[in-house]
């Protein structure tokens, strides 16, 4: 009988990358598994199996050179990369050995052989349930087992981590367990935190590397300090996805795990968000795992309109990447831009353009205190993440309540900026007057709209005062422009800023922003200090121009408004049905809900995680793009009712926390700090 020891390896883990060549006494931890496993005493060869990925070619050099077998497969097809190295050799008995295992023991090994044989089984192992610790997994199968899983498994766990057909289907199976349960102790190796206990482990007993499983259980008892990873889940690799992984590995390199706040997995499903993608088009994403989801959440943040991938845009970027995006010249692209720009908004004369909304913030800004000659602003809404808007913050972090941000510390920004920025509630005309006149105010700086639109003759007034105390207004449409006309939604109430900046849809993905404004205003920019290098790149403004250019032809505005709306009516249908209390917002194009309940944050929570089951991305808040069909947005509509029918149980007395899969989202971005 041939036994072919499989031992399972790659260069490309998720969270702790390359780390079967890491070393441990100058000895990469393949080798030291290779040579413990070689011990054995009933395997008859081992072959290490990996994928045809280029990155394996150090691994693969280094088996060989060891004296040991090496075969690549498929990447993601696992169970087809053991098939065809068992099929190759001729196995009749197959030892499945993972590579981040470098304590396995060649006696554990020889007893389940023994074992298995003995019984005459077709599967055997000691992992169900597990008795020995996590890391001495060993699972011994016969050829036509998998054989039987190689023709018939079909889904993607199956595929790519080899047993869980055969642990399924196969029922001449057996589990080997160890007299005492040890399954709470970790002797693998997936995060940095496993590797620096390997490392304890194998200083202790070095030079010896062929010491007893069980010398390492006396270590444990006797010194357990030196495993310090005893968080970590078992398995935890098997339930967790590609996105679920990285975004782990990318918490411990990256401060915060990622670059914008609204898009951290915890705003939407901790743990179990899929947080990055591989691809997107139209309002389809893909994520890590090839899954494809409907995004009916935030799109992007706003960024497209258009919907992802847009070809008449992309067409345009991919010529512009051929002929060059940067060089010492400049791009003609801005000149039009900006031409159509004050096209779109004849109240104004001049642009200046940036790549991100709180460069355009900040710019307006600069603009605005050197053509005034004064320090102080006075705003509404969210404006960005730079120190003037956050020195709203640093005598209290609840300054900017209702402003998005409470609760954000100010930490970084200067104490001298204290006493230059003053927020007021939109609506709240009186409260914006009392600041202009107990302060020497020199701007005004608000979104035109975001949750609530204007009572009273707000926005006016607001123009009116303005103009009366040579205060110069600025209005944020980084969110709303576009969305409900062509050009800024101030357009809609016929009210004129001095500065207007425009970002998020405006290049359709691609980055692009625009401060426009009147030029007795916009040319203080030459008195002052405002430059970058790649705000000077092509891609951005060509994106813009071809992007405004469909927005016209389509009239995207009021494709994706009547869309809102119509999303809108059906929430209030679906709540009412349920008997459901929920308070609607948002403009028509970027409508959001929220449940008046103090279990709001779980009851959102449960429309992700549910939702996601069945391949939307969605929350309580949707940004339309003009690919949002109504047969999709029926379709969910549709999954949506199901979870209210869920909610109402939870209402009249069943435990919400009893059906959620992970921990409650976080509220904002206050919950974050």
């Amino acid at each position: 009988m041939k036994i072919l020891a499989i031992v399972q390896a790659r260069m490309g883990s998720s969270r702790l990358p390359k780390k079967v060549l890491k070393e441990i006494n100058s000895v990469p931890l393949i080798g030291i598994l290779l040579e413990r496993l070689s011990q054995s005493k009933k395997i008859t060869e081992i072959v290490v199996a990996t994928s045809k990925n280029n990155d394996n070619q150090p691994l693969v050099d280094y088996v060989k050179l060891k004296g040991f077998h090496a075969e690549r497969g498929s990447e993601e097809n696992v169970l087809s990369r053991f098939y065809n190295v068992a099929k190759k050799y001729d196995a009749d008995l197959i030892v499945r050995i993972t590579g981040d295992c470098p304590l396995v023991d060649s006696s554990i090994v020889d007893n389940i052989i023994n074992f298995h044989i003995y019984n005459e089984l077709d599967y055997s192992s000691n992992v169900n349930p597990p008795t020995y610790p996590d890391g001495l997994d060993v699972e011994v199968f016969s050829y036509k087992c998998l054989q039987d899983a190689f023709k018939n498994a079909s889904n993607g766990p199956d595929l790519e981590h080899v047993t869980p057909y055969m642990i399924k289907n196969e029922k001449n199976q057996l589990n080997y367990e160890n007299e005492t349960d040890l399954s709470n102790i970790r002797l693998t190796v997936d995060e940095e935190a496993d590797f620096e206990v390997m490392e304890n482990i194998f200083n202790h007993f070095h030079p010896n590397i062929l010491f007893n499983w069980k010398d390492v259980i006396s270590l444990y008892n006797n010194n357990s300090v030196l495993f310090k990873n005893s968080e970590i889940k078992r398995n935890e690799g098997f339930y967790m996805k590609k996105g679920q992984k990285l975004y782990k590995r990318a918490k411990e390199i990256i401060p915060g795990g990622n670059m914008l706040l609204s898009k951290r997995p915890e705003m939407f499903l901790p743990d179990n968000w899929p947080s990055y993608f591989s691809k997107s088009k139209g309002c389809t994403v893909w994520d890590l795992d090839g899954v494809d989801y409907i995004d009916m959440s935030i799109m992007g943040i706003g960024t497209n309109i258009l919907g992802y991938g847009n070809d008449s845009v992309d067409e345009v970027v991919n010529r512009i990447v051929s002929n060059g995006n940067m060089s010492t010249l400049n791009c003609p692209e801005e000149v039009y831009l900006a031409e159509k720009l004050i096209e779109i908004n004849p109240w104004s004369d001049m642009v200046r353009f940036a790549r991100t909304g709180g460069e355009a913030n900040a710019i307006a800004i600069r603009i605005a205190r050197a053509a005034s000659g004064k320090d102080n602003v006075a705003i509404c809404g969210y404006h960005g993440w730079h120190d003037w808007y956050l020195a709203s913050n640093i005598k209290s972090n609840s300054a900017l309540e209702s402003h998005l941000l409470s609760g954000l510390e100010a930490n970084g920004v200067p104490k001298s900026l204290d006493g230059t920025v003053f927020p007021f509630h939109y609506n709240n005309f009186l409260e914006l007057e009392q600041i202009v006149n107990e302060n020497d105010i020199g701007i005004i700086k608000m979104e035109v709209e975001r949750n609530q639109g204007p009572k009273d003759n707000f926005l006016q007034n607001v123009r009116d005062l303005a103009t009366k105390k040579g205060i110069i207004l600025i209005f944020d449409e980084c969110t709303s422009g576009f969305r409900e006309t062509y050009g800024g939604i101030h357009k809609k109430y016929d009210v004129e800023p001095d500065i207007a900046m425009f970002g998020k849809a405006l290049g359709n993905g691609y980055s692009i922003t625009a401060v426009v404004g009147k030029k007795d205003i916009m040319e203080a920019a030459q008195n002052t200090f405002i430059s970058s290098t790649f705000w000077t790149e092509r891609i951005g403004p060509a994106a813009a121009l071809k992007t405004l250019e469909i927005m016209d032809e389509l009239k995207s505005w009021n494709i994706i408004s009547n869309s809102g709306s119509y999303i809108k009516e059906q929430w209030k249908r679906i709540s009412s049905d349920f008997d459901i209390n929920i308070s609607i917002s948002g403009i028509e194009a970027l409508p959001s809900f929220r449940f008046e309940s103090q279990n709001h944050l779980a009851y959102k929570t449960l429309i992700t995680q549910e939702m996601l089951k069945k391949n939307f991305l969605a929350n309580t808040s949707v940004y339309l793009c003009t690919e949002h069909s109504k047969e999709i947005i029926d379709s969910y509509l549709s999954e949506l009712r199901a979870i209210f029918s869920i909610i109402r149980d939870c209402e009249d007395g069943n435990d919400i926390n009893s059906i959620l899969d992970g921990p409650i989202c976080h509220d904002g971005f206050s919950r974050l700090n």
